[in-house]
This record gives structure tokens, sequence and C-alpha cells, in this order.
């Protein structure tokens, strides 16, 4: 209850006290600010993926804004020479408004990262976008067969019915090539799990079926108990190095990170920026209150 009450207020907090927070998470306001995280993260022999934040906008000119903001990532992410692909949220580009619309955006996005041998990812959001993102996937992949995957959640109680029908369009050709993470947006009890045993249960389950299938997978976590699950997947199906990738959130579990990096794993680490980190930000508060005590502790505990 404390959590959620401290969660609720902060969002109301001048903008400068939650970027004592956000500062730890989000690599800036502008591009500057992307390319110097992803080039200092490329030094450490991490992969990175680059979002500009921003999602369920509210009118199609801001829609347009986001398409050329990530025209112009993709270029000066190839000029920079990062390694690293591109992440983003289809309601930035206005699922829920113009589905038409923010197809056309996206598949111009896709082309542009093609040209130039990378790859976009599209974020799963919450269960209003289910059905609507996957049909997006499916329609990129059709023309843009290795350029473009997909974030399922493994807290969804449909997700492993997504990926047993997926399984028809994955081909030596057309790979599937998926994300797999816990899920962050409040869902209703009837069409997700709640229990953390449970969550990770099925996220398991999720990752054998991608692994035996030969899809690539994002394994992406933060959870030790998830982790050392995968490595001993990784074994039983004796999967290639080459065939999967571990990923994180910026600024979350370093040591972790490192450990899993030194062992020789690929490790990719999610790098958003923008000017709609406040959004974001206040957003993720309110979608796990838990994160509340650690701002307080951050910002006056000094142990």
């Amino acid at each position: 209850m404390i959590n959620k009450l401290i969660a609720s207020t902060l969002p109301y907090f001048p903008k400068k006290f939650i970027w004592l927070f956000s500062r730890t998470y989000i690599s800036g306001e502008t591009i500057d600010d992307a390319m110097r995280v992803s080039a200092e993260l490329n030094s450490q022999k991490i992969k990175v993926t680059i979002d500009v934040l921003g999602e369920f906008i509210k009118n199609l000119d801001e829609a347009q804004k986001n398409k050329e903001e990530y025209l112009n990532l993709i270029d000066v992410t190839t000029r920079h020479g990062i390694d690293g692909n591109f992440s983003l949220k289809p309601t930035s580009f206005g699922l829920l408004i113009d589905k038409e619309i923010c197809y056309k955006h996206i598949h111009e996005i896709v082309a542009k990262a093609a040209s130039v041998n990378n790859f976009i990812r599209i974020d799963m959001e919450d269960s209003s976008c289910t059905d609507l993102e996957i049909e997006l996937y499916r329609r990129l992949k059709a023309e843009f067969p290795k350029s473009v995957g997909l974030v399922l959640q493994a807290y969804l109680h449909r997700t492993r019915s997504d990926i047993e029908k997926l399984l028809e369009i994955h081909t030596p050709d057309s790979p599937l090539n998926f994300r797999l993470c816990k899920g962050i947006y409040i869902e209703p009890e009837t069409i997700a799990y709640k229990k953390y045993e449970e969550i990770n249960m099925h996220y398991l389950e999720d990752l054998e079926l991608m692994l035996k299938n030969k899809i690539y997978v994002g394994i992406a976590t933060h959870d030790k108990p998830l982790i050392d699950g995968a490595y001993d997947l990784i074994k039983k199906y004796n999967v290639p190095r080459n065939m999967y990738e571990f990923q994180m959130l910026y600024g979350v579990t370093p040591k972790l990170r490192e450990n899993i990096v030194n062992e020789g794993h690929t490790m990719r680490v999610y790098v958003p920026f923008g000017k709609e980190w406040f959004g974001y930000s206040t957003r993720r508060l309110k979608e796990n209150p838990k994160i509340a005590s650690h701002i307080i502790k951050a910002l006056f505990w000094k142990g």
C-alpha cells in the first residue's frame, strides 16, 4: 500500500525530481545521449537495442514525427558504427488510431533498417494491442523475413498458443525471432498469470518451446532463477550461441549482466531515449509500484 501511494504521488513531483530516478534507466533526451551510452556498452562487448520513448499517441501528427525520428536514428546509428538494432512501440505510430497508417509508417522504418542490414523489434504493449501487433508482425515478416522481430509476454495465458500458431510461418528462409519477457502491463487475472512462481514456470515453458523449435530468442530477464533455467535449457537442447541472446534494461542489474557476458553469452541492452522520458518513467511507476521504494532509498539513503 505504501509503495502504491508513493507511486501514485511521484508523477506530481517536479520533473527534476523524477529525473533523479529516471537518469539511471534512460540514456537521456537526445540522440547524442543514446549514441554515447550505446558506444559505452559496445566497449563492454554488449550489443544494444535503441528505443525512442513515446507511446499511446493522441494524434497522427505525432506518428509522422516519430517515424521521421526513427529514420534519422537508423542513419545516425549506422554512421556511428554502433553494434545494435532498434525497438519500437506501434502505439507510437497510431496503432490504436489507424492501424493502416501505423503499418505504413513502420513498414518504411523496417525497409530502412533492412537496407542497411539491420533489424527492428516490435515491442508488445498491453492486451488491447496483442492481436494487432501479432498481425503487424506477420505482415511485415512476409516482406522482410529476417529484418523484423516480435516481443511476447510470458504472463499472458495466450502466449504459448500464439507461439504455436506462429510456428506455421517459421522456415529456414524466414525464421521467427522473438524477445521473451515476463510482461509489465497490469492485466486482469482472467488473461494473465499473477503469481511469481507461476509466471516463471510459464516463461521457461515458452522458452523451451522456442529453443526446441530453433527459434532465435532474446531471453529478456533480470531474474537469476530464470537465467539459470535458461542455461539449463540451452544445455539440454545444445543450442548454439548464435541462436539466442540475453537482454536487459539499461541501468538494471549490471553485475548480473556482466556475469552473463563473462560466460561468453551474447548480451543486448535496451537503451531508451527521448523527450517523453517523464511519461515513460511515471507509467513504469504505476505499472510496478515496487520500484517506488527503491527510488526513495536511492534518493535519501546513502548506505
